[in-house]
């Protein structure tokens, strides 16, 4: 069967062999602990510790700040040291909760104790996944159970596993395909019971065969699940470029994919779900991948949300030489960091330490008008026009062209052999015209 895929995307060089084979070690914390309040698309948690407080593992120590928001709990047991502004990905400071770990690892009463999911209604699921504190944890954060609080009137016939992982260098999910399809399979099935008249398809990209052999075979017995091949491009696992690759249907920014009948979550976050809803377990732990040509030993660690990155990087043996760039994510959509002191959050699907940044010393000349922006465009817009008008700071335009429309991949500027930043400028155009029709909105 040909592996199914979208038009347009780019084939950059996925270096997953780099880690593929390092079998998931799970870490513990050495230090303290940062639990931020932003781990999630929405409203930030809001803390319901002090300093000095006592806290358990598996305790909630932030509640949800609104209905799109996501509670936040402890993944260790010990003292409070903290509530304050912290430092995060972006280089900014953002309120966070400070934990001392007592590496005694004592649980709150029932963490872990097994639970009949075949005697939970549509809506004592839901508010299992929404009491846990899940969101997507392949990189956009979007609260899981927001998700799968549908409108009235919609059909959902498609929970699609966004087991792509087309990013390169990452392999946490691929690990985990290896190593807990049972898990997944399990959090799926609880989402087929969330949703009956729907099918359950796994989306896994061509370049992983052990990984769509392991999960089809926990899928066997089931006439509700299947694996789907789907071709190995970027970004294949775009949630608007993964329902087109397994329905057809397409999906724009005035929509949600529940609209075109589809429900969309991570193979991760598939786990999670699982975990909160059969074995009352609060998102507290992920698997992150710590790679790169500068790490000594490329590795995938589960380990606990809060613990310091640098941990993760000493674990992987430390550097082999000082990287020129280190990435929180992929390559391609993953954002640089000047500091490993930082915590593990929902979202950290990876640690990139690269010996040589390619965009250090590749100044941008101007558009040859090869048209390959155009081409490689999974949203099938005009990049260079976009940022055109970008540059004009003509917003009217813009909009005219369909920049609303762009999903940020940045295959437009790794394609474009003028080295222009064409994503770049598009990017934050869309988020300054987004910011004006709210505030717009609000008067």
């Amino acid at each position: 069967m040909l592996s199914k895929t979208f038009r347009g995307g780019v084939h950059p060089k996925d270096k997953k062999e780099l880690s593929a084979g390092a079998e998931t070690v799970r870490l513990e914390a050495k230090g303290e602990l940062v639990f931020p309040m932003i781990q999630h698309i929405g409203a930030p948690a809001k803390p319901i510790v002090n300093p000095g407080d006592r806290v358990l593992l598996g305790q909630k120590i932030a509640e949800a700040g609104g209905f799109v928001s996501a509670a936040v709990y402890s993944s260790v047991s010990g003292t409070v040291k903290a509530v304050a502004p912290h430092l995060n990905q972006s280089g900014d400071e953002a309120p966070a909760i400070t934990i001392e770990n007592d590496c005694e690892y004592e649980a709150v009463p029932g963490f872990g104790e097994p639970r009949d999911y075949d005697k939970m209604s549509r809506e004592e699921i839901i508010k299992a996944v929404a009491d846990a504190g899940i969101v997507g944890m392949g990189g956009a954060g979007f609260p899981t159970a927001v998700k799968l609080t549908v409108k009235d009137g919609i059909k959902i016939d498609h929970v699609i596993c966004n087991a792509a992982e087309c990013e390169p260098y990452i392999t946490c999910d691929y690990r985990l395909m290896l190593e807990r399809a049972d898990d997944a399979v399990l959090g799926m099935k609880i989402l087929l019971k969330v949703f009956p008249d729907a099918v359950g398809v796994f989306g896994i990209e061509d370049n992983k065969p052990l990984g769509i052999e392991s999960v089809a075979k926990a899928c066997e017995g089931s006439d509700r699940m299947s694996v789907l091949p789907l071709k190995k491009k970027y970004p294949q696992g775009g949630e608007r470029m993964l329902i087109y690759a397994v329905t057809k249907r397409k999906v724009n920014s005035k929509m949600l994919p529940a609209d075109a009948g589809c429900v969309v979550v991570n193979f991760s976050t598939l786990i999670a779900i699982a975990e909160a809803v059969a074995k009352n377990m609060p998102l507290v732990r992920r698997v992150v991948t710590v790679t790169g040509e500068a790490v000594k030993n490329p590795s995938n660690f589960d380990v606990p949300l809060g613990i310091s990155s640098q941990e993760l990087v000493d674990a992987a043996g430390g550097f082999t030489h000082d990287p020129e760039k280190i990435i929180f994510g992929g390559p391609m959509m993953g954002s640089a960091v000047y500091t490993l002191d930082l915590p593990v959050t929902k979202t950290s699907s990876c640690i990139l330490c690269l010996s040589n940044d390619e965009t250090k010393n590749s100044e941008p000349t101007e558009c040859i008008r090869c048209g390959k922006c155009l081409y490689a465009c999974p949203e099938h817009l005009t990049p260079i026009e976009l940022k055109n008008a970008s540059d004009r700071l003509d917003y009217k335009r813009f909009e005219e062209l369909g920049g609303l429309e762009c999903i940020g991949c940045g295959c437009c500027t790794f394609t474009c052999p003028a080295k222009r930043r064409l994503s770049q400028s598009i990017t934050m155009t869309k988020r300054y015209v987004l910011a004006e029709k709210k505030k717009g909105a609000s008067k």
